[in-house]
């Protein structure tokens, strides 16, 4: 019994473990929106530069940023951004959404694609960290 009791521990260790090291990894998001920052801003100060700011960006519609001019093809796309939505946009903005002014060779990593989700999840639409 007790041999069973200490397998089963150390199952759900190893399982935790593996849990763990595939968790989104804010940090590692942070330095993947470095290829963004060109173009893009988050946070309280965060305005539309080259490309809209991405404050609150999860949840939102596709081109609605106001004060920010999208192109035809990002206004009428009718996305509403979320993990799926979000991976294939960034993969390939162009093939995603054919037409649109985001001038970006894309992630194609889709590990950099959930942490670079997860930093920007945390800005919620007035800048401010949730």
């Amino acid at each position: 019994m007790k041999t069973i009791a200490a397998t089963a521990a150390l199952l759900a260790s190893a399982c935790l473990g593996a849990a763990s090291a595939s968790a989104q990894d804010v940090a590692a998001g942070e330095k993947s929106f470095a290829k963004c920052r060109a173009c893009h801003q988050v946070g309280e100060t965060a305005k539309n530069v080259i490309g809209p700011a991405l404050n609150g960006l999860f949840g939102r519609q596709s081109g609605t940023v106001e004060g920010y001019s999208y192109s035809p093809a990002n206004k009428s796309a009718g996305i509403t951004w979320d993990d799926a939505s979000f991976a294939d946009y960034i993969r390939d903005p162009r093939a995603k959404m054919p037409g649109t002014k985001m001038v970006f060779a894309g992630i194609k990593n889709d590990k950099e694609i959930v942490d670079l989700a997860a930093y920007l999840k945390q800005f919620a639409a007035d800048g401010k960290r949730m």
